[in-house]
């Protein structure tokens, strides 16, 4: 039996077995504005999730064999949409990430970004579906027999395929600075780092994503935006502000602000509730 371990909709835990969402954990917060404005989900609860979850499942096959792995955008300003341009200019080679069913993979073209990362998010455990294996591409998936989340080999196997230009998205601060040492131990290489599903960091972890991201989405914690809005290179966005911490990073955001003819900034944007 497949199993697929999700954070998601405020680092709820939701277990989902053969296309079925068995467990549903305590969400961190009660409101998203981007839950409420796309899918009109007014209250984060156990209900509102397991029904989301379902929805994904129905609608493009979420941990199922009938998953869809290219997609068109879904919003205008996100990560996978930032990463789906910076592919789409040749700017980066291709992108470290994770889907259900692969694990970790090694994604080159622009569709298949926004298809696994696009809509979702906090992958924290999957195991192998050989329908979407097959779709994704066995030489792009670091181990299709385990479905391994592994972010460091996935680099190194990108090194390994001839990649130079490479970006990485990555949850959690622990690795950040064994990948800078990867880069700085292969003079050719260029790394970047996309630092998501940061709720829930603490001050020091979001200042180490800080030191070592190039791209950092503030989700629902406060920390990264007390930081970001300090000491970043740049802010784009409102209601989930996405920073940049380098100048590459700043150049990320002004190249998909630059494709999709500006951003529309709200004066008064509504933030996730509670800020954590």
């Amino acid at each position: 039996m497949d199993e697929h371990i999700i954070e998601a909709m405020g680092k709820a835990k939701i277990i989902i077995k053969e296309g079925k969402v068995l467990e549903v954990g305590e969400s961190n917060i009660e409101y998203c504005p981007l839950f409420h404005k796309y899918r009109g989900i007014e209250k984060i609860d156990k209900k509102s999730i397991k029904e989301n979850m379902e929805f994904r499942i129905e609608d493009f096959g979420m941990c199922s064999p009938s998953r869809q792995v290219f997609m068109d955008d879904f919003l205008s300003f996100g990560v996978s949409e930032i990463l789906s341009t910076l592919l789409d200019e040749n700017i980066i080679d291709c992108v470290i990430m994770v889907c259900e069913g692969c694990g970790t993979i090694i994604v080159s073209e622009s569709k298949m970004a926004q298809g696994a990362g696009g809509r979702v998010s906090g992958l924290v455990k999957t195991s192998p579906i050989p329908e979407v294996i097959e779709k994704i591409g066995i030489k792009n998936i670091l181990n299709p027999e385990t479905a391994a989340i592994d972010q460091i080999k996935g680099i190194e196997l990108a090194i390994e395929q001839g990649y130079k230009n490479i970006a990485v998205t990555i949850s959690g601060s622990e690795k950040l600075k064994l990948i800078r040492e990867i880069e700085k131990n292969n003079k050719d290489i260029a790394i970047y780092i996309f630092a998501v599903h940061t709720t829930g960091s603490d001050e020091e972890e979001a200042k180490y994503f800080f030191d070592y991201s190039d791209i950092i989405t503030a989700c629902a914690s406060k920390p990264i935006r007390e930081i970001g809005d300090e000491i970043a290179t740049m802010k784009a966005g409102g209601s989930i502000p996405i920073y940049a911490a380098t100048e590459k990073g700043r150049e990320f955001l002004e190249k998909r602000i630059e494709k999709i003819g500006g951003l529309t900034q709200k004066k008064d944007p509504k933030s996730p509730k509670p800020l954590i």
